[in-house]
């Protein structure tokens, strides 16, 4: 059974998230997360990422599969996301400075972010034809990207809050997130 396009959004998004339910790019999402402003362009160049990644490793997926060398699979799609966030790096020095400096390291880690790099796997193993594998790309950037939003929105409004100091700075951010991803382990029925 095929499942249809708003099953694959629906799903990426907020039943099986990248970040709150399959804990997949974990660093970028405590490290970025700090301010809402911040976590939009990190989303964002995840987003760009994901879409542009799930086209290459699908198309050099197919490459591999006709020589029979499958076994190369993990080796050259990590070679394909460094390129493209090598790209996106540029681009984003070019066009908004300000935005490249406040992702700072956290941009060339998005080569080593493990949701990248799981989500082109994951298509793969779904067996999602092209326009399949871009909608769940897609789908989940954006789940990561409003996993990110939250959690920041969330992160600025609890710097003006009266914390106990045993739990200012990390204790309350990852409570907080765990919070978080049981609100959104709910998507999924499990309680």
């Amino acid at each position: 059974m095929e499942l249809s396009y708003f099953a694959i959004i629906i799903g990426a998004i907020f039943v099986n998230n990248v970040v709150l339910s399959q804990f997949l790019g974990i660093c970028p999402f405590l490290g970025v997360s700090s301010k809402v402003e911040t976590s939009l362009g990190m989303g964002a160049a995840v987003t760009f990422v994901m879409a542009i990644s799930s086209v290459v490793t699908w198309l050099i997926q197919q490459m591999l599969v006709s020589f029979h060398i499958e076994y190369m699979q993990t080796i050259v799609f990590i070679l394909v996301i460094a390129a493209l966030v090598q790209m996106v790096e540029i681009i984003l020095k070019k066009l908004s400075p300000s935005l490249y400096q406040a992702l700072g390291i956290f941009l060339p880690l998005i080569t080593t972010n493990c949701a990248v790099l799981g989500v082109a796997i994951l298509t793969i193993q779904k067996n999602f034809n092209l326009l399949q594998s871009v909608t769940y790309s897609v789908s989940i950037a954006i789940g990561f990207g409003l996993a990110l939003v939250l959690f920041a929105g969330i992160r600025e409004r609890l710097e003006f809050e009266d914390v106990p100091a045993a739990f200012k700075g990390v204790p309350v951010a990852l409570i907080t997130a765990s919070i978080l991803a049981m609100a959104f382990m709910g998507f999924s029925g499990l309680v």
